[in-house]
């Protein structure tokens, strides 16, 4: 299958030349950079989110081979979809995708599936970035439903174990925004909730809190599976990169998203 970009000229610039110097500006130059199993990074389009985005992904070392996690705001497809064969067309060039890495992830509560991924953002607007720092990417992505706690539990030891059998470096990227259109004191107070039981490595708390506080963080269910695979791979450490919101860009207080980079390693 070939996926076409569907939010190329929206969230970020369509044209290649273009792109390549927005990333160029978003990105900033690291002097050393982390052997990271997983970050959790902002799906924002780049004038709101992408700073926190260039940071994040200018912190770790971007191996070829990156599974990306993202929640399916369209409702379509499988609860675990993954589009485990086929070409990502982007403005940068084509990103393969991975099919022996994500044969080893080929199991349930992961089905395979691309309707989810038709029309998904999520995942999208962190290829680029990708592209710009690996230019050998070839990527697992998956699209990740409202999930009971036990199976994102699951799916997180899945693709840990199939880390292990693949025995080469890879990178899990968890896609999500924080609190959305809050005024920015609760959603800061909300986020920051969220992003302590992140920075201890508590995956169910991070659950609990998030759904049981009703943070609207659209991304949980791929960040609580990063941060189970991250802890089956050995993480032992959480960094908060950066942590903004959309008002300091919009000037609105009143309305905020807000967005989060972490590092696991």
């Amino acid at each position: 299958m070939l996926r076409a970009p569907v939010v190329s000229d929206q969230f970020y610039p369509g044209d290649p030349q273009i792109l390549n110097n927005t990333l160029k500006d978003l990105i900033p130059d690291e002097t050393s950079k982390k052997t990271a199993l997983a970050i959790m990074c902002p799906h924002a389009g780049y004038v709101y989110s992408g700073g926190v985005a260039g940071e994040t992904f200018a912190a770790v070392t971007i191996p070829e081979d990156v599974i990306i996690l993202g929640p399916n705001h369209h409702g379509q497809g499988a609860a675990v979809s993954m589009m485990a064969e086929g070409v990502w067309q982007m403005p940068l060039g084509d990103v393969p995708i991975n099919e022996e890495l994500a044969e080893l992830i080929a199991s349930s509560p992961v089905e395979k599936d691309v309707i989810a991924h038709q029309h998904e953002h999520s995942l999208e607007v962190q290829v680029p970035f990708l592209q710009y720092l690996q230019k050998n990417l070839a990527i697992v992505p998956l699209v990740i439903s409202r999930i009971p706690f036990d199976v994102c539990e699951k799916t997180g030891i899945l693709l840990a174990n199939a880390i292990k059998a693949y025995k080469k470096d890879v990178l899990i990227v968890a896609s999500t925004d924080m609190t959305h259109y809050e005024p920015r004191k609760s959603a800061s107070r909300k986020d920051h909730m969220a992003l302590e039981y992140i920075e201890n490595l508590d995956p169910q708390g991070l659950y609990d809190t998030v759904t049981g506080q009703h943070i609207s963080m659209c991304g949980i269910m791929p960040t609580t599976i990063a941060m189970v695979a991250a802890l089956e791979l050995g993480a032992t450490k959480a960094e908060i990169v950066h942590y903004t919101d959309s008002g300091e860009v919009s000037g609105d207080t009143d309305h905020v998203v807000g967005y989060a980079g972490v590092v696991f390693s």
